[in-house]
């Protein structure tokens, strides 16, 4: 027994690598989705710049498509590996880190792009247009690791949140995912109604100034995390 124990986190471990594996088989959704919506979305986001007249900065938001594809990816990441997930006896705690793992690995590819395109648009004066795709002041000021974060922590907040949907279908069915939205959509509604009518919104905008991107970034994480914690809870009771 005592010559057994020490093997048992390597165990745990290479399951939750399969996890990893399993994932990559549908590499496609994980890798080249991503890269040919950010590619379209490059190329529209130069279009547009290229049409708009002056020499002011453009600030063009449209490759930010590849990381709200995350929420799919979630999804994805949910609905087609779980079942196999359960048929290879590997836990749903394993199940859950190493897709988690794998949606980190996701993100952090796409945040490194992104600072590489930001780089690009750097050196090059927006390609030479004044065109800011990727490189955005606000989310440089604290610094490029800062930036770095920031892309990374957007994109996992988008896959916790696709992931976390596709476990309330799996436990409870299409009509709490409809009413788990619907409700987003309210209070989100809500909160712009109360702000509008109290006419706070200079306010706001000061906050989030004043704030920084680096402290709203350490804050996206712990939202993040509650959200991820509260798709562990979920997924623990989900049916396959």
């Amino acid at each position: 027994m005592t010559a057994l124990a020490p093997t048992e986190p390597r165990k745990l471990g290479g399951r939750t690598l399969n996890v990893v594996r399993l994932q990559l088989i549908n590499t496609q959704s994980f890798v080249w989705v991503p890269l040919i919506v950010l590619g379209g979305a490059v190329l529209l986001s130069l279009v547009i710049i290229s049409l708009i007249p002056g020499d002011d900065v453009k600030v063009v938001g449209a490759a930010s498509a590849p990381l709200w594809y995350f929420v799919a990816l979630g999804i994805q990441a949910m609905t087609l590996a779980f079942p196999f997930s359960q048929a290879m006896s590997i836990t749903r705690r394993e199940f859950y880190i190493g897709t988690l793992i794998m949606g980190a690995i996701g993100a952090a590819m796409m945040a490194t792009i992104f600072i590489v395109l930001a780089g690009i648009e750097a050196l090059t004066d927006g390609y030479g247009m004044g065109g800011r795709i990727a490189y955005l002041p606000y989310l440089f000021e604290p610094g490029w690791v800062s930036a770095w974060l920031t892309y990374f922590t957007v994109t996992m907040f988008l896959f916790v949140i696709g992931f976390w949907m596709a476990t309330i279908w799996k436990r409870f069915g299409t009509l709490a995912v409809v009413l788990v939205g619907v409700g987003l959509g309210v209070a989100v509604t809500a909160a712009i109604f109360v702000i509008t009518k109290a006419n706070v919104w200079p306010e706001v905008f000061t906050w989030f100034v004043s704030t920084g991107s680096f402290a709203l970034t350490l804050g996206g994480l712990a939202v993040t995390a509650v959200l991820a914690t509260g798709a562990y809870a979920t997924l623990r009771r989900a049916t396959v």
